[in-house]
């Protein structure tokens, strides 16, 4: 049986620890690839350490070895400013080597993170000369994609009308996923009876692009709703101010890995109902695709991608982002709380769709190269 070969790139260090989505999504990907079977070769770290893969990478091709394809997961950060200090001390190394793959008639799909960068207020903390450099460096990330690129690969195609400069006849959507080996009951923890309180939770970040003020103000009206919300201590701090006072049914809480694995199981709900803008229009948070494999229904709020898509995939309920709406749901719901049951039915089908190994399979029969192997030239 022919071994099957690929390389993985990642501009910075792999981190095992990670909490959030930029550091979770590139371990998440690298193991559903191995979990497919293949050998995977990589050009992470940072540049020194990068360049001592590319050229162990061009050592074996030259023995002879055969690579599938090439796949990358972008860093927020410019390419040629994620070593130490945000210095280019390496600025033609990632880009030379996309170009000797090409060459080498070995196909590149790169994963574009965000697009922050091209929306007003973008480095509303740096000084003027460090955003111009870093959008200098971004367009220089979009201008090498063009040229190298099989697939840039988005988080929504929706996100494609905002990247300037590459070929939007190369994007492709790859939303995150979840994982396959899910551990959770989707039944357990359900308060079916009318006098249990119901459970939402909420994880993730609490910056201007995570607005909830309207969701703690009509919890707080619901003495039979507890809202658990967990998020980096920092960051609630930074905007604790902005929300009413705590009422007894919302709790905050800073908890990661299993601990907070084990309050999502808990839930009877979970949220990404937050104030719409035009972000969210393209937005597909990691969350997202985290409840749904937890077999959770989900309560998104209208105007964003989240929403289309529970909609469309009948996993829970996008009500408009407006005090009177969400109050008719929560009364609605804690009268009838078989609704969640006729929601979590709808689950298990559309998680088996969305798993880490779905997004790998699919780079797979992007990228994958039939027939002979051509060498070209360098």
């Amino acid at each position: 049986m022919t071994s099957k070969n690929m390389i993985f790139h990642h501009p910075l260090p792999l981190n095992y620890q990670a909490t959030s989505a930029s550091g979770i999504r590139p371990i998440k990907m690298l193991n559903a690839f191995k979990s497919l079977g293949y050998k995977v070769d990589l050009v992470t770290g940072y540049s020194a350490e990068r360049k001592k893969c590319i050229k162990k990478i061009k050592n074996n091709i030259e023995k002879g070895l055969e690579y599938d394809f090439v796949y990358s997961e972008s860093s927020t950060m410019p390419t040629i400013l994620t070593d130490r200090y945000h210095l280019p001390l390496n600025p033609l190394l990632d880009f030379g080597f996309f170009k000797f793959c090409k060459r080498q008639n070995i196909k590149i799909g790169l994963f574009y993170r965000d697009i922050y960068w091209a929306f007003e207020g973008y480095g509303n903390d740096l000084n003027l000369l460090k955003i111009a450099t870093a959008k200098l460096a971004y367009k220089y990330d979009l201008k090498n994609y063009n040229k190298y690129l099989t697939k840039l690969y988005l988080p929504s195609l929706e996100m494609g009308k905002y990247v300037p400069i590459v070929n939007g006849k190369i994007f492709e959507a790859l939303p995150p996923g979840s994982d396959s080996n899910n551990h959770f009951d989707a039944d357990a923890n359900l308060s079916s009876s009318e006098d249990e309180k119901l459970n939402i939770f909420y994880v993730g970040g609490m910056s201007e692009h995570y607005q909830m003020h309207l969701l703690f103000k009509v919890v707080s009206q619901f003495p039979k709703i507890i809202l658990t919300i967990c998020t980096r201590e920092n960051e609630w701090l930074s905007v604790k101010d902005t929300y009413p006072a705590l009422t007894d049914n919302i709790k905050i809480v800073h908890k990661v890995g299993e601990d907070m694995k084990m309050l999502m199981q808990q839930a009877d709900i979970v949220s990404v109902f937050v104030k719409p803008h035009e972000y969210w229009e393209f937005a597909a948070p990691v969350k997202l695709y985290e409840y749904l494999g937890s077999r959770k229904p989900i309560l998104a709020s209208n105007g964003t991608l989240a929403a289309n898509f529970v909609k469309n995939n009948k996993i829970g309920w996008a009500i408009d982002y407006k005090p009177s709406a969400l109050t008719k749901f929560f009364v609605d719901l804690v009268n009838d709380r078989q609704k969640l049951v006729k929601v979590k039915g709808e689950m298990n089908a559309v998680a088996e769709q969305h798993t880490w190994v779905a997004r790998a399979k699919q780079v797979q029969k992007d990228l994958k190269n039939e027939g002979s192997f051509i060498s070209k030239s360098l």
